[in-house]
């Protein structure tokens, strides 16, 4: 492959399979409750985490093993209430609903709802339903009354787990000196691996240069010793 056939502006394609996900201390724990869906206690989750953690990915496994189906927090005042609660059901960024009295009512149906059929429920949220400025007080019991499980920041192995797969997506592959390089470099959060990949994509499709280490010192702005 030459550098040109690299610097294609080739679609982004997540992959969200479970044997795309790396599991490591710092995921370990949520990915064991994923998996172990159908013993939840109380027959709903809340998968916790900072952004690009891993949650969407996660929540698309879970869809997969559940026969779930997944729904941003953002649409829920207008969606079909009782047709989701049929079935097992993912809401992602669930803390977006507060302030929004539709949207929290909506919630608060299709929570109780899909437990009263006897279905299973998984939310995600940056943030822990204790400061989501919920105005429903039942919502608010029922959401700090959900079992949660957190993606904690990543360690190294997982860092250049994600940064990988990110790249993947993309279509592109660094050479093997690059991905070690920029774990040293970065801040240590999944945020930063998301920016450094959009950047390292769009230096190679300007320069029609291959992902080494060198690209990777010049996106830093750093020497590549």
């Amino acid at each position: 492959m030459t550098a040109r056939q690299l610097s294609f502006d080739l679609p982004v394609r997540p992959a969200m399979g479970r044997a795309d996900f790396f599991v490591s201390p710092a995921n370990a724990e949520a990915v064991a409750m994923i998996e172990a869906w159908q013993g939840w206690p109380a027959r709903k989750l809340l998968l916790l985490g900072p952004r690009a953690a891993g949650k969407t990915h996660l929540a698309h496994v879970w869809a997969e093993l559940a026969g779930a189906r997944i729904v941003p927090a953002a649409t829920l005042a207008t969606a079909d209430i009782p047709g989701l609660a049929t079935g097992p059901v993912a809401v992602e960024d669930a803390a977006g609903v507060a302030g929004d009295p539709a949207a929290e009512a909506a919630l608060q149906h299709l929570h109780n709802l899909v437990l009263a059929e006897g279905g299973a429920l998984l939310l995600t949220s940056d943030s822990p339903p204790a400061s989501w400025p919920l105005e429903l007080p039942d919502l608010a019991s029922r959401m700090q009354g959900t079992p949660a499980v957190t993606l904690r920041a990543p360690d190294d192995a997982l860092l250049q787990a994600v940064m990988t797969k990110l790249l993947a997506d993309r279509q592109l592959h660094p050479t093997p000196e690059t991905i070690p390089y920029l774990t040293r470099r970065i801040d240590r959060s999944f945020e930063a691996a998301h920016r450094i990949v959009a950047a390292l994509d769009a230096r190679a499709l300007a320069t029609g240069r291959p992902i080494t280490r060198a690209l990777a010192a010049e996106v830093l702005d750093k020497p590549a010793g």
